[in-house]
């Protein structure tokens, strides 16, 4: 069944707690979201009233998915440009899909939404997102029309001795 994404969603302490889970659980499955296993809910709880406090602030939106039982599944977070000579384009960040979602092409369905709210955002020609390297993750979001511009070779210290490239992606919106 597919989930069913919202722009903007009321910030609940159901929603809150929702997304600080989801974050958690994505983390400790291991994927690129900022944070390393073991991780946990409390360690995340400081970046995400950054999100929400940016939020209230009118610079990020949020885009959720919730599944068929209500829970939230998927995530991310577009955040504004507020240099004058890059409000043309939007990041997205905190690309989110719970690990109990993986391989049923929610990903990318989370992609298209996100592809679709940044196209409703007045004067917005494109979406930019960073990735870590070394877990394929350039390779799923070029099958999904991002376009690899450029990359930092060893930018993300994942641990002592293990540096990741951080890897930039654009999707044009036209």
């Amino acid at each position: 069944m597919p989930l069913t994404f919202t722009l903007d969603p009321s910030v609940t302490p159901a929603l809150r707690d929702g997304v600080l889970g989801l974050w958690a659980d994505v983390s400790n499955a291991g994927g690129a979201v900022g944070f390393v296993t073991p991780v946990a809910p409390e360690e995340i709880r400081p970046e995400l009233v950054k999100h929400l406090a940016a939020m209230a602030e009118g610079r990020t939106r949020l885009l959720v998915g919730h599944d068929e039982a209500g829970e939230v599944a998927a995530t991310a977070f577009f955040s504004f440009n507020t240099h004058r000579l890059m409000r043309h384009w939007v990041w997205l960040y905190t690309v989110m899909v719970h690990p109990r979602h993986q391989g049923k092409g929610y990903g990318r369905d989370l992609l298209a939404a996100a592809a679709d709210a940044a196209r409703g955002f007045d004067g917005i020609e494109a979406v930019r997102l960073t990735c870590r390297g070394g877990l394929g993750l350039e390779r799923f979001y070029g099958s999904c029309g991002y376009k690899e511009v450029g990359r930092v070779p060893g930018a993300i210290r994942v641990a002592p001795g293990d540096d990741r490239d951080d890897i930039f992606m654009l999707f044009p919106l036209a």
